[in-house]
């Protein structure tokens, strides 16, 4: 292998190890779901996605070859990850505004209320006067 790749993929496992560890520290340091939620979306994501590039790295320089595998399991996990964590944080502001979640206040705050700071569309309760409203009945 020359010298160029093996400090490539030195760089990049150092940073994918990097940010993972980071990220799974957030996950088990941090108070409240929400802010949970971004240690492993954000920076467990990118680690992971710099370790797997530099798994690609590895085999072309020692076997020659290229493999798809990593790149497709990154592209799985850059997908998945907003989503997973935009469904949870959905999740948790359903539960928080109709008070089953029960957290302490966490380093950010408590989420903003209707009408300070702008509405979020979880925490508003569905008007009397919409034809898609469940309160009608």
């Amino acid at each position: 292998m020359s010298v160029i790749a093996d400090i490539v993929i030195v760089a990049l496992l150092l940073l994918g190890a990097g940010f993972a560890l980071i990220g799974s520290w957030g996950l088990v340091r941090l108070p409240t779901t929400m802010e949970r939620l971004h240690g492993p979306t954000k920076a467990t994501t990118l680690g992971l996605g710099a370790l797997l590039i530099a798994s690609v790295v590895y085999f072309q320089a020692r076997l020659g070859i290229w493999t798809a595998h990593e790149l497709l399991i990154s592209l799985f996990l850059f997908i998945t990850a907003p989503i997973s964590a935009n469904m949870i944080a959905k999740v948790h502001l359903h539960r928080a505004r109709t008070g089953a979640a029960n957290e302490p206040v966490g380093i950010a705050g408590p989420p903003p209320r209707p009408g300070e700071k702008g509405d979020w569309a979880t925490f508003e309760a569905p008007k009397r006067e919409t034809p898609a409203s469940t309160a009608n009945s």
